[in-house]
C-alpha cells in the first residue's frame, strides 16, 4: 500500500479515485450519484453511518415545497422512495415525504447502483495541496490517520470546511455577525392525529390547508398571531415550558408511521455563533432539555397527545447557515429580486428568503408568484484559491439572506446534481473545476 509522509508519520493513502466528495449530505449525495453516472470514479466520506446529512441525521423531513422544473436526481429520488413504499406526496401541498430511514435506502441505493464508493464514519482532517490544486485529503477513521487522493474534489460538508483548509476565503452570518438559529428535532408516535387536527381547527386555525387525511401539519411562532400560542402560554404558566421554548413550534406527520409525527423545534435562539465547536455542543445539551420539556408538555395538555411518547432525538443538530466560501460570484439580494438569470445556472432557486434569525425572530421577504425563480451560476461553485474543486450546499457564495433561500433540499439537490456532471464533464474535457464553463449542466 502507497505511504504518505504526514507531518513526522507515514500515513496509508488508501484509494485514488477521480473525484472525491467530502458529505454524503442532500448535495454531496446527489452530487456523487451524477459523476458515477457519467463514468467517474467517485468516493464520498462521510462522517455519520448514512447518506441524506441533516435530512437524515437532523430529521429533517418532508423535502419543502417547489414549483420549478428539477434535475434528473430529484425525480430518481422520489421515484427509488416510491419503489420502497414511501407515499411521497399529500395530494394537496408540494411537499415530498419520506422518514429518514427511507431517505438514507433510497440514496444508497442510487449510488452504489451507479458505481460510487462511501467511507462512512470518517471525518477530514486536513488537505494537502499542490500549488492551487488539492492533491489528497487526510481522513481519520477507525484505521486512525489515512489519505484519499483524486483528481477532482467537491466540499459538500455544509460547514465549508474542506473549502477552509484549502485556504478558501469564507463569511459568516449577518451583518452582525450573527449566524441563523439552529434546530435541534425530535419525532413522538402514539399521536392521535386526528383529534390534533380536529383541536387545531376548532380554533380557526388554517396554517395548514391538510384538513382531512393521513398528513397533518401543524406551527406556532411566538407573538405573530398564531392560534396555537395561547395553549402554550398555560403550558409556560403550568410550569411546563419556558418562554425560550415558544420561539418556533412545528410538525409533519411521517409517511408509513401512522400516529407519528417529526417536530421542527426546537429552536437554539441562545446560539448566536453556529462556526463555534463549545458553543453547538453546549446548545445541544440545553436542545435535549427544551425537547423533554416540548414533550412533557404536549403529553400533559396538547389534545391527541395524550398517549404520546417520545422516540428519537436528532443525533446531529440542524444548522440553517453558518460559512459561505466566497467564490467567483457572489448570488446577491438584487440577483433574487430581478428573478437573475445566467449563462451557467447549477439550480432554480424558488423559496423565499427564509431568516430565521438569532436577533429577530422569523423573517421572511419577497415570496415568488409560483413558477418564477432565479438561477444560481457555477461561478458561485468555485474560487480563486482551487482551481480542481467544487462547493456546493447552503455554503456556496452567496450573501446571507440569499443564503436563507438557496439551503432549501430541492434547490441543494439540484446544486449537487449538476456539481457532479460538472466533475464528469470537465474531466472528459482535460479541464480543471475552476476553469470549466458551467454552461449546460441544467436541462430542466
Amino acid at each position: 500500500m502507497k505511504m504518505f509522509r504526514y507531518g513526522s508519520r507515514d500515513i496509508p493513502v488508501i484509494g485514488t479515485f477521480d473525484t472525491v466528495i467530502v458529505g454524503g449530505g442532500t448535495a454531496g449525495a446527489s452530487c456523487g450519484i451524477s459523476a458515477a453516472r457519467e463514468g467517474n470514479r467517485v468516493l464520498i466520506v462521510e462522517k455519520s453511518i448514512s447518506l441524506g446529512g441533516a435530512a437524515v441525521n437532523a430529521l429533517v423531513t418532508p423535502v419543502m415545497e417547489s414549483f420549478v422544473p428539477h434535475e434528473r436526481n430529484f425525480g430518481e429520488i422520489e421515484e427509488e422512495l416510491k419503489k420502497i413504499g414511501v407515499r411521497t406526496r399529500d395530494g394537496i401541498m408540494e411537499y415530498v415525504y419520506s422518514t429518514p430511514e427511507t431517505r438514507c435506502e433510497a440514496l444508497e441505493h442510487l449510488f452504489y447502483g451507479y458505481g460510487g464508493e462511501v467511507l462512512y464514519d470518517t471525518v477530514l482532517v486536513d488537505v494537502i495541496k499542490e500549488g492551487k490544486k488539492i492533491v489528497m485529503a487526510v481522513l481519520s477513521n477507525t484505521d486512525g490517520l489515512c489519505a484519499v487522493s483524486a483528481d477532482q474534489f467537491v466540499d459538500a460538508t455544509g460547514d465549508a470546511l474542506l473549502s477552509r483548509l484549502a485556504g478558501v476565503s469564507t463569511v459568516s452570518g449577518d451583518g452582525d455577525g450573527n449566524n441563523q438559529m439552529a434546530s435541534l428535532r425530535f419525532e413522538m408516535g402514539g399521536i392521535d392525529v386526528e383529534k390534533y387536527r380536529e383541536y387545531c381547527l376548532s380554533l380557526k386555525d388554517s396554517f395548514s390547508p391538510l384538513t382531512s387525511g393521513f398528513f397533518f401539519e401543524s406551527a406556532m411562532v411566538r407573538n405573530k398571531g398564531f392560534k396555537l400560542e395561547p395553549i402554550f402560554r398555560k403550558g409556560i404558566e403550568n410550569g411546563y415550558l419556558k418562554e425560550e421554548d415558544l420561539v418556533y413550534y412545528q410538525c409533519f406527520s411521517l409517511p408509513g408511521e401512522p400516529g407519528c409525527m417529526s417536530f421542527n423545534c426546537p429552536h437554539l435562539s441562545f446560539m448566536k455563533k453556529n462556526t463555534d465547536a463549545l458553543a453547538r455542543s453546549q446548545a445541544i445539551a440545553e436542545g435535549h432539555k427544551m425537547v423533554r420539556r416540548l414533550v412533557t408538555f404536549l403529553q400533559n395538555m396538547m389534545p391527541g397527545f395524550e398517549n404520546s411518547f417520545l422516540i428519537r432525538v436528532a443525533s446531529e443538530i440542524g444548522i440553517r447557515e453558518s460559512y459561505r466560501i466566497v467564490g467567483k460570484y457572489v448570488l446577491n439580494e438584487d440577483d433574487y429580486i430581478r428573478r437573475a438569470r445566467f449563462e451557467d445556472p447549477v439550480a432554480k432557486g424558488d423559496w423565499y428568503i427564509d431568516v430565521h434569525s438569532a436577533t429577530k425572530g422569523l423573517v421572511h421577504m419577497e415570496k415568488y408568484m409560483r413558477g418564477e425563480y432565479y438561477e444560481i451560476p457555477y461561478r458561485s461553485l468555485i474560487n480563486d484559491t482551487v482551481d480542481n474543486m467544487l462547493t456546493i450546499g447552503r455554503c456556496i457564495s452567496t450573501t446571507f439572506l440569499v443564503q436563507a433561500s438557496i439551503r432549501v433540499q430541492a434547490c441543494v439537490t439540484d446544486q449537487g446534481d449538476c456539481a457532479g456532471k460538472a466533475c464528469a464533464r470537465a474531466r472528459k474535457a482535460g479541464k480543471e473545476l475552476a476553469e470549466f464553463d458551467g454552461k449546460g449542466l441544467c436541462e430542466n
